[in-house]
């Protein structure tokens, strides 16, 4: 059961991780960097560390902040998520 959980933890983690990658490829810092800083710290000190770099010169800005908000709503829903479901196994 704990093995279940663990392997979740690190799934999510590193699919996270993921997200906060490609928003970080829009921006200075690159995807392998933001990828890196997400895994290694957490994918909320990533995207911080994204959103805090610069934007790529002459990118258009299409989406404005919706990306960064669809990746904090994704974020916090797969945390609610996985909270949710060690409740119902262990509760």
């Amino acid at each position: 059961m704990y093995l279940a959980l663990i392997i979740f933890g690190l799934l999510t983690n590193t699919l996270l991780a993921v997200l906060v990658g490609f928003l970080g490829a829009r921006r200075r810092i690159g995807f392998g960097w933001t990828f890196l800083i997400s895994l290694l710290a957490t994918p909320l000190i990533g995207l911080i560390v994204a959103l805090l770099s610069e934007r790529l010169p002459g990118e258009e800005k299409k989406w404005g902040c919706v990306g960064a908000l669809l990746t904090l709503i994704i974020i916090f829903g797969v945390l609610i998520g996985g909270v949710v479901i060690i409740a119902l196994v262990f509760g």
